[in-house]
């Protein structure tokens, strides 16, 4: 199990998970350990009058606390049911509200998830205030730092033909095709980013395929090229199974803006 030594924010940002669609969660069992609870019996009366709580704040429990069942070893190849939960930002924000306020711990945690929760719904409420032309700036301004983060962790796992590593990702999502492949589709004249005539929604599957593949090469210690390449492949592949899974349109299929971002940009001087 998690072990906490030393509590800051990062007490919590260390223990939290991300699902194949980008949704953040926590496991109960690693939070009561960063709560400093020793007895799960004592803990699930916290979790029980924080789902209470969210029931009367008009809000579906399952939604928020996702009951598990983990099979785990007590010894000799025994193994027994252990209880769990996947819990949302809301439900940790929720149980520390309902857990001993004397602990520092749970002081930090009722801060930390209630600035975080607010900043969440601030963030969603501003971003569906936006037209598709500032979503699309604001989703690029994210794919530019996260392929300059990307990079960076891509050199430390041994590439050195940068073209050919993001050609892998786009390859993955957009079934084969390449980002040479991806301008003629969308009838670019040479050279013309990619990234700039993509509308939100396509500029988001994109960023999610840049942060999560820079995720695996740190979670793997990838010390390869053709591993990384390999990487970078497997996560643009994986997203694209996602969107086929949801019933989503295919990210060759979405329409490209009749705008650049960089003609948005010169009209927007003028």
């Amino acid at each position: 199990m998690h072990q906490i030594k030393k509590y800051s924010e990062k007490t919590f940002e260390s223990i939290k998970h991300l699902d194949e669609y980008g949704n953040e969660y926590w496991y109960a069992r690693e939070l009561m350990v960063a709560l400093e609870y020793k007895r799960w019996d004592k803990f699930s009366n916290v979790i029980n009058h924080a789902k209470i709580a969210c029931e009367k704040s008009n809000n579906q429990v399952e939604n928020h606390f996702s009951h598990l069942g983990k099979m785990v070893s007590i010894g000799s190849g025994a193994k027994r049911k252990q209880i769990d939960y996947q819990l949302s930002r809301y439900a940790c924000y929720l149980i520390v509200q309902n857990a001993d306020s004397k602990k520092e711990t749970v002081a930090l945690g009722q801060t930390y998830f209630a600035v975080q929760t607010r900043k969440q719904e601030i963030f969603e409420w501003e971003y569906s205030k936006l037209s598709e032309n500032e979503k699309r700036f604001y989703q690029r301004n994210l794919t530019k730092k996260g392929n300059y983060s990307l990079n960076q962790t891509a050199k430390n796992a041994g590439v050195k033909n940068f073209d050919q590593f993001h050609n892998y990702g786009y390859k993955g999502l957009y079934n084969g095709e390449t980002a040479n492949d991806i301008a003629k589709r969308k009838g670019l004249r040479y050279r013309e980013d990619i990234l700039d005539n993509m509308g939100s929604e396509e500029l988001a599957a994109n960023l999610f395929r840049i942060t999560q593949t820079e995720s695996k090469l740190k979670k793997e210690n990838i010390k390869t090229e053709s591993d990384a390449n390999k990487a970078h492949y497997t996560i643009g592949k994986n997203i694209r199974e996602v969107i086929k899974k949801n019933g989503g349109t295919k990210p060759e299929n979405l329409p490209t803006p009749k705008k650049s971002l960089k003609e948005l940009e010169k009209e927007k001087i003028k």
